[in-house]
């Protein structure tokens, strides 16, 4: 289990991070979300190591190593570029870590192949990185960090250099190998649909502080807040409030309470059709349609139609950082 406790630091007059305290269960996925400045990336480097909080504690596994340098705490870490070293072939990277600490050559060939046929590379150990797409290098350095064995992997963005199909690709792809080794790992990410996918849980940050925590469904149906409710999925206002574009009702005639809107673009996305609006006051939403619904209503841009809310969205309240007590299950 990690366990971060009242951690602050600053970095001259900007507060990075402010009272924060999370704990993590051994064998989970946690992501740390927010947006640009919201502290999740120094977060996961006061655990790592790489950064020392002016104050609060972190534990791991029940030691405290707040003042314990990185390669003491029993961490593979993988960042958004991955580092690495250019003149040795996939399985030597790989074996890296395994080589200085010295481990018997017959143990370091098969936990190299072991691990290569885990992030499905296994064809690839004598290529070197250049070689490699984007995606089989980050593979690679997952493989890396996994080689020693470590109680925590720390991921900081590790797909975010790389385009939206790998990303998707990648993003099933982890959550399939956290399934088969059950290592203790945090994700950071600014991509709401990414923290989504792949974790148990997730700690939502804003401003250095913990704004919810919770599993993905419960931040996307019982936001803590407005901003985590805004943040966590897409929503509109519709006269006056919050509804997810599903939830929007477009009619061709006025009726009472409705909205008066009109229709700017139309998106068709296989399966379901994207219908951009602005509303009298100039502010743009969203509405979500079938593609029955869509070809019933026959919409073309230009159009005025009334829209309506079947159901709303509203932060169940709280203060923030109290989604669910500072426990990540």
């Amino acid at each position: 289990m990690i366990a971060v406790e009242g951690v602050h630091k600053r970095f001259g007059d900007f507060v990075a991070l402010h009272d924060v305290s999370i704990r993590v269960e051994k064998g989970s996925l946690t992501a740390l979300l927010g947006p640009s400045g919201s502290g999740k990336s120094t977060l996961l480097r006061v655990i790592a190591g790489l950064e020392r909080p002016d104050s609060g504690r972190v534990a791991i596994g029940g030691v405290d190593v707040t003042a314990r340098p990185p390669q003491e705490r029993g961490i593979g870490f993988v960042f958004q570029h991955y580092a690495a070293f250019k003149h040795m072939t996939v399985a030597e990277n790989v074996a890296f870590g395994l080589r200085i600490r010295r481990r018997p050559r017959a143990e370091i060939r098969a936990r190299v192949a072991e691990l290569l046929a885990l992030v499905q590379l296994e064809g690839l150990a004598d290529r070197y990185p250049a070689q490699l797409s984007g995606g089989q290098r980050q593979r690679m350095g997952l493989a890396r960090a996994l080689a020693v064995e470590p109680q925590v992997l720390l991921l900081d963005e590790p797909f975010g250099a790389l385009d939206a199909r790998v990303r998707r690709d990648l993003r099933a792809w982890l959550r399939r190998l956290h399934d088969e080794t059950h290592t203790t790992t945090i994700i950071v990410t600014h991509d709401q649909e990414e923290a989504m996918e792949v974790a148990d849980e997730v700690v939502l940050m804003r401003r250095g502080r913990v704004e919810q925590i919770g599993s993905p469904r419960e931040l996307y149906e019982r936001p803590a807040s407005e901003f985590v409710l805004t943040f966590i999925g897409p929503v509109s206002r519709v006269a006056g409030a919050w509804a997810r574009p599903h939830d929007v009702e477009i009619r061709l005639a006025p009726d009472g309470a409705d909205e008066e809107a009109m229709v700017e673009r139309i998106v068709h996305l296989g399966f379901e059709v994207r219908v951009e609006l602005v509303d009298r006051e100039g502010e743009r939403l969203t509405a979500q349609l079938t593609r029955d619904e869509a070809e019933e209503l026959e919409l073309a841009r230009g159009d005025v139609v009334w829209l309506r809310a079947r159901r709303l969205a509203r932060p169940v309240g709280g203060e923030p950082g109290h989604g669910s007590n500072g426990h990540v299950r």
